[in-house]
């Protein structure tokens, strides 16, 4: 009884000292992740005490602990302003756009370059079509301003060619939307489409070569293999891209738009921008960043729901 009592007792201790040691092994890395934290600590939770400005009158003058309190005076105004509900659907509409877009181009794009045997074009389709998620949007303006003015090298195009008139891409409103819209896929669509190729890179080649011992070709190749195994990778990409539904890209927008477009270009961010730091209306700016960061935790939370639930996805 008691050789088989120091057993039991030798076997329990056994893990939770194993267990002791591997977590003194790391503090390496610990120390090393410390700079990061303490960056993240001082740049994005000191300045939360920020918030308090959306439940006060802020006067510079008197600063938050002496400016007086209204509740929710600021967020019952953002609510019943016409303006801010028409920048909210402004909002909305960039950012669905760009999230379906973004996600479809991409896949079909990945699918026709898997099917490019020579490697030597194939990279280099890749390299050029990613290259421009590497510019600025400051950079990427000022060359679509020159580009799209009323004089520039697409209108006098347009005009030569098919005989109209020269069109007003960043005066009128439509043609702005449409302008933003196709200007971030036509940037980003080249990286994004690294994950679907890196998704077609783990495929099974087992699986192409029994489908074409079987007779299927390239075409039911791609449709019963490739095509269902980048719907996981998909599924995954779009739930998690529900959390920047109300991030219409404030650098590009703010860069391409001007007072003539403001009812159909203006964003929450931009918005915030102007009532926040040139009209001096901290508080109530604070309240419409509080309610759009609210939101957007939010979809975030629910977004990593639905990858878990739909791809098997969590990084928790």
């Amino acid at each position: 009884m008691e050789a088989n009592t120091e057993k039991q007792v030798t076997l329990e201790t056994t893990p939770r000292a194993k267990t002791k040691h591997k977590y003194k092994q790391p503090w390496m890395l610990h120390f090393m992740v410390l700079p990061a934290v303490l960056s993240v600590f001082i740049f994005s939770y000191i300045p939360m005490t920020g918030i308090m400005m959306a439940f006060q009158d802020y006067k510079a003058s008197l600063g938050m602990m002496g400016s007086p309190w209204v509740g929710l005076k600021h967020f019952e105004y953002m609510f019943q302003n016409d303006y801010f509900l028409q920048i909210t659907w402004n909002t909305l509409f960039f950012a669905c756009s760009k999230i379906v877009l973004n996600l479809i181009i991409p896949f079909i794009f990945a699918l026709l370059l898997n099917e490019v045997r020579n490697m030597g074009l194939k990279r280099s389709i890749q390299t050029l079509v990613y290259l421009p998620h590497f510019l600025s949007w400051v950079t990427l303006s000022g060359i679509l301003i020159d580009m799209l003015a009323q004089t520039g090298i697409i209108n006098q195009f347009i005009s030569n060619v098919f005989g109209i008139k020269p069109i007003f891409f960043l005066g009128d409103g439509a043609w702005f939307r449409f302008t933003i819209i196709f200007s971030d896929v036509w940037k980003e669509f080249g990286f994004n489409t690294i994950i679907f190729l890196a998704a077609l890179a783990g495929i099974n080649p087992a699986l192409y070569e029994a489908a074409e011992v079987d007779g299927a070709g390239r075409i039911k190749q791609t449709t019963h293999i490739t095509i269902p195994s980048l719907i996981p990778i998909a599924i995954v990409v779009a739930t998690l891209a529900l959390g920047n539904v109300l991030n219409a890209n404030f650098d590009q927008v703010f860069n391409l738009y001007s007072p003539l477009i403001y009812q159909q270009g203006d964003i929450i961010d931009t918005f915030v921008y102007r009532e926040g730091l040139l009209s001096g209306q901290f508080s109530f700016a604070t309240a419409v960043g509080l309610f759009k960061s609210m939101i957007s935790l939010i979809l975030i939370v629910i977004s990593y729901r639905l990858a878990y639930k739909f791809a098997g996805y969590r990084i928790f």
